[in-house]
């Protein structure tokens, strides 16, 4: 079964993804509410989550320091990149991961899931 962290500082957003991502058989390995709680939560694991779902815009560690910090630690890591805002595509591109523009269907969301898992790379996801 393909684990999925989640790191979003919205409870709301994260209840929605946890609901809607575990009936569609994915299983939330864990839930940050910022990128700080990520990156602790991070280096405490044994096993990593096949995929991230990274929020933008969080207190205390935004998650673009959360990303980079993560893919220091492992490479292979595939994050997700979801957010409504723009200005940060090109930077996150630079760093090989997807990104995924708000507002999104979640059918689009699974999809990005499944392909990124097939072709092995980096998926971020942030607001």
């Amino acid at each position: 079964m393909t684990e999925i962290m989640i790191v979003e500082d919205e409870k709301e957003l994260v209840e929605l993804y946890e609901q809607f991502l575990t009936k569609g058989g994915y299983k939330i390995a864990f839930k940050a509410f910022n990128g700080k709680e990520a990156i602790e939560y991070y280096d405490r694991i044994k096993e990593y989550p096949d995929v991230i779902l990274m929020d933008h815009r969080m207190p205390i560690k935004n998650g673009i320091s959360a990303c980079e910090y993560i893919l220091e630690t492992n490479k292979k890591q595939q994050i997700i990149f979801i957010s409504a805002d723009d200005s940060v595509k090109t930077e996150i591109e630079r760093m090989g991961i997807k990104f995924l523009t708000k507002p999104f269907s979640f059918k689009l969301l699974v999809n990005i899931i499944e392909n990124e898992l097939l072709r092995g790379k980096k998926i971020v996801c942030a607001k």
